[in-house]
């Protein structure tokens, strides 16, 4: 899953597009003016690649790409300050407002929900969590599954198995949480336990536990098979974070990262921000015979560009809903 630089596409990215390994293309906030405008690159990169998976972060608070006439949704905390059911109601109808403006742009996913514990100490997370408590975040992270799903759009946890603890961003440095195994599970890992079952995708975090493996989650067989796949039963799409962050960086050039990303059971290497770099892992990839899994399109496309969202009769109770609670 790769990115492209600007508005539209430029010849050097209709190339790239091109390329069989090229399985989805990721939106960036230079990449996003006005949902008609998503809507018509979404347009011309389905003319090259009608399978091509599409995605975007549109969590809400800070990580909004897509800012320009859609809803500026609250950051995940603002859901979680809430009490009880209101707060679990206000997951679901902000989780579904999202999706279906997404999907109507032709988007097929956005990377959510955020399942990370907020402990204070995280930056990079902070209040883009649903809360400290594991069980809360359990909780309301159901009832955004719920919304998104509701609305038509597969969802995507993130960052497994936890990356509130560990204080350094994964984008800048490697982070690592040196608690116990035992520690990490009673905490959290719960959230990820609870939910596996309800996932459609996971987006492993460049963070290091040494007391579970010497390597980065997204590179661990240990984390990923042992753990998510043969422990808690996922079996959706395991997702890279970017390959190009600096907490990718510890298993070695873009070639080892591909193939230790890959060993390690991600069926989706994101490649961003770095054109260069994507071109290595393309050409990494072919070499060895490595193409994009089609199934994973087809698990998870669901977008319906042109969806005329605002005419759908719980849109506007949903809106009037956040409205209401100050959170829109």
């Amino acid at each position: 899953m790769l990115d492209v630089a600007g508005t539209w596409l430029t010849p050097d990215d209709r190339q790239l597009l091109r390329q069989p390994e090229v399985g989805g293309l990721i939106l960036f906030a230079r990449n996003t003016e006005s949902p008609t405008q998503v809507r018509e690159l979404v347009r011309s990169i389905r003319a090259l690649r009608p399978d091509m998976l599409i995605a975007i972060d549109q969590e809400g608070g800070r990580v909004q790409r897509l800012r320009r006439d859609v809803l500026r949704l609250p950051p995940l905390r603002e859901i979680g300050l809430r009490a009880g059911e209101q707060a679990s109601q206000v997951a679901r109808q902000a989780a579904w407002l999202m999706a279906t403006e997404m999907l109507a742009c032709g988007i097929d996913i956005s990377f959510a929900p955020v399942l990370d514990l907020d402990y204070g100490r995280s930056q990079v997370i902070g209040d883009r969590a649903l809360g400290r408590d594991p069980d809360q975040v359990s909780q309301l992270g159901r009832a955004y599954i719920e919304g998104l799903q509701a609305a038509g759009m597969a969802a995507t946890g993130k960052h497994f198995p936890g990356h509130g603890w560990a204080e350094a961003d994964s984008h800048f440095a490697l982070p690592v949480d040196e608690r116990s195994e035992a520690e990490i599970r009673a905490t959290d890992l719960k959230p990820f336990a609870a939910l596996a079952p309800l996932l459609d995708g996971i987006m492993p975090a460049h963070v290091v536990y040494p007391a579970v493996d010497e390597l980065p989650a997204g590179f661990s067989r240990r984390w990923l098979q042992q753990i998510l796949r043969a422990e808690l039963g996922f079996d959706g799409v395991i997702f890279s974070d970017d390959l190009t962050m600096a907490g990718a960086h510890a298993v070695g050039g873009m070639p080892e990262r591909v193939d230790a990303a890959l060993h390690s059971g991600c069926d989706m290497l994101l490649v961003c921000n770095d054109r260069a770099a994507a071109e290595q892992a393309l050409v990494h990839c072919q070499q060895r015979g490595i193409s994009e899994p089609l199934r994973l399109a087809r698990m998870l496309a669901r977008s319906r560009p042109g969806l005329d969202y605002k005419a759908l009769p719980n849109w506007s109770q949903a809106v009037h809903d956040l409205k209401q609670w100050e959170l829109v």
